[in-house]
């Protein structure tokens, strides 16, 4: 706690502004992420538990800033799927923000999951009744619009046969909104996953002051000036907010900005009014995680691929050695000491053949299949083992680098690099 205090009050102190400013605190994609998987340092930033504690601060230290989303909170390959996607809008409700965007990837188990729960969301253009068409916030003597762009093209439904379009194409009614609210003195902030060129393009940018585009991988993108629109590219994965704060002369017209991007390591903790809601959503992991466990054993029939590693060491003797003295022979343990031994998203990289037929089920059912083995890489070997050598292990043909790619995905191990991962486990 106390370091990330010192950090908050030296950024803090960084920067003076003018009592005036409008300050808008932003983010963009979550997709999915309710947390940072925490294998690696570089890749252990952000999470909702941190935003929390964060986000408190930042409003601690400026009452009256605009919080803002462009949406993308969901996704369809969420680890867990709907539990995940459905603890992900509970826990984003308890951050108060102030207008949060629909994107397509909100949609994904349809309009009625997203609105569940009290959310702000915004889509300007849905032709329904679900979303609010804007969001208007008035906060310490300034006015902040929010609208948010769905790109029609883009919609799932758009390859069905007949009219089953949910958003309008048609710009005019926007166009309109954002003129009316920039003439009653709001900072009007237009938000779509559209590309800078595309919404240059086809949106009407007239009386937009601040735009959000398609976010970026991760980072954050450099804030430019196209004419009177600020356009902000926030980052993906939910591991960093931004921070504008924004001068406007008396005709509202932005004069100029101080931006910061903050990331969210792990030396931000958790924050502790989040802390039930977290301890649900791993309890409803593990149940889900235990009730799958249940399926799997009753499902289970025949011999199992995979050998093991002590199989493994009958005829590989010095690489088992090597192995076992390696991070990968404690992987599961590493699990145990974070409480995510349950979760899916986890163990999949750190046991045997999770998910896959005979593969690793709980470590009462299939301790020998516990923690990163050799089959994690080669694959499956019963049969190499039983034939003595003669049958190939399932993914002989794999290089070195593609075996360890299965797992050292960037989300993940954002540094991988073989050349000098390889000589720690090498044999």
């Amino acid at each position: 706690m106390r370091s990330i205090m010192l950090f908050l009050v030296l950024w803090m102190a960084s920067a003076a502004y003018a009592a005036d400013d409008v300050t808008l605190i932003y983010s963009g994609n979550l997709d999915g992420e309710l947390e940072p998987c925490g294998c690696s340092p570089e890749g252990d930033l952000g999470g909702l538990l941190r935003r929390a504690t964060l986000i408190d601060h930042l409003r601690a230290e400026a009452p009256n800033l605009f919080l803002i989303s462009s949406g993308g909170l969901m996704s369809g390959f969420a680890a867990n799927g709907r539990l995940t996607n459905e603890y992900i809008l509970k826990g984003f409700s308890m951050l108060d923000y102030d207008a949060v965007g629909v994107q397509w990837a909100d949609l994904t188990y349809g309009p009625e999951l997203a609105a569940l729960y009290p959310l702000p969301w915004v889509a300007s253009n849905w032709r329904g009744e679900q979303f609010a068409k804007q969001e208007s916030i008035l906060r310490g003597g300034q006015q902040l619009r929010f609208f948010t762009w769905l790109d029609a093209a883009a919609a799932p439904d758009k390859a069905m046969q007949g009219d089953h379009a949910q958003v309008s194409e048609d710009t005019a009614a926007l166009a309109a909104a954002l003129a009316r609210a920039r003439g009653e003195g709001a900072l009007t902030v237009l938000s779509t996953t559209l590309d800078l060129n595309t919404a240059q393009r086809r949106l009407p940018l007239n009386a937009v002051d601040v735009l959000l585009i398609r976010a970026k991988y991760e980072e954050y993108g450099e804030p430019q000036r196209h004419g009177r629109t600020l356009v902000l590219q926030p980052g993906s994965r939910g591991m960093r907010l931004g921070r504008v704060d924004i001068q406007r002369g008396s005709d509202g017209i932005i004069t100029g900005w101080h931006h910061e991007v903050i990331a969210m390591p792990a030396t931000i903790p958790d924050s502790a009014r989040l802390e039930a809601w977290y301890g649900e959503y791993n309890s409803k992991i593990k149940e889900a995680y235990e009730q799958s466990v249940v399926l799997r054993k009753a499902q289970e029939t025949g011999r199992t691929p995979f050998a093991g590693a002590m199989e493994c060491k009958t005829c590989h003797q010095a690489a088992y050695d090597k192995w076992s003295g390696s991070r990968h022979a404690q992987a599961f343990s590493v699990l145990e000491d974070v409480n995510k031994s349950f979760d899916p998203s986890c163990i999949q990289c750190h046991t045997v053949g999770f998910k896959e037929a005979g593969g690793f089920i709980d470590i009462n059912i299939t301790s020998h299949l516990m923690n990163v083995q050799c089959e994690n890489c080669h694959g499956a070997a019963r049969e190499h083992a039983a034939s003595a050598g003669a049958k190939p292990v399932a993914k002989r043909g794999l290089a070195g680098p593609q075996m360890c790619a299965q797992c050292h995905t960037q989300p993940h191990s954002p540094s991988f690099d073989f050349s000098k991962y390889w000589p720690r486990i090498a044999h």
